[in-house]
Parts: structure tokens; sequence; C-alpha cells
């Protein structure tokens, strides 16, 4: 008996870690033809570019609003964005992007969506490029 209230208590203490992303959440990683497809699809998507304002500025995806991962203000700054519209993050290779996009699923956003292989797959794909 002991060991079922064992196996019990882990299997809750698992669904609590868990618990931190809403049910209705999804993150989805997208390769650059279908990211370039869902922005000119959507055009209620927060396109979320979260690489410095250095490397922005050498080049993001057009509408793009710039939300640098490491500032300090990082999560005071998405939450600003819409949690009922899809948000489409990305960064230089997916690194960063893939943080943020965990970062505001627990923050209750239900679509996200993350850039496979960052800005370097976008420009190794040919997509155009806004300076």
């Amino acid at each position: 008996m002991d060991m079922y209230k064992f196996l019990f208590f882990l299997g809750f203490l698992f669904a609590i870690g868990c618990g931190g992303v809403p049910a209705t959440a999804q993150s989805s990683l997208l390769s650059p033809d279908d990211f370039e497809k869902m922005l000119q699809g959507d055009k209620s998507v927060q396109l979320v570019d979260v690489r410095t304002a250095g490397e922005y500025r050498d080049g993001h995806i057009e509408a793009a609003l710039n939300r640098d991962y490491y500032a300090a203000d990082f999560a005071a700054q998405l939450s600003k964005l819409d949690k009922n519209k899809p948000v489409m993050v990305y960064c230089a290779a997916g690194s960063r992007s893939s943080s943020a996009a965990e970062q505001l699923k627990k923050m209750g956003f239900k679509n996200v969506y993350d850039l496979d292989g960052g800005m370097t797959a976008w420009r190794e794909t040919g997509k155009k490029v806004a300076k």
C-alpha cells in the first residue's frame, strides 16, 4: 500500500511541475517556408525578434518588433503583447527564441511559433530581409 501512495505522490509532483503551461497553449517549431506562409496568411500575428539591437539593425524580418532577450525588462516587454493573438519569435539560430517561446507559454500565451534555425536559416533560404 505504501508503494501506491509513493507512486501517487510522484504523479502528483509531476502534474504540479507540468502545470506552468496552460492546456490550451501550443508551441510549434516552423521551417522558414512555413514561418513565411503563416506571416503572409495571418495579419494578427505578433512577430518578435529576440536578438540584440545590433543584430536587428543588421537585418530582420519585415515588421518584426525587437525585444532583446538579454534585456533586464525582457519579460515585462513580452507581457505587453496580446496573449490571445499568435506570437512568432526568432533569433539568430534558434536558441534564444526557443527559450523565449517557452517563457511566452508559461506566461499564458495561447499560440507561440518559433522559427527553426532563426535568421541564419531564413537567410539561407533566400527570404527577404529588411534593414
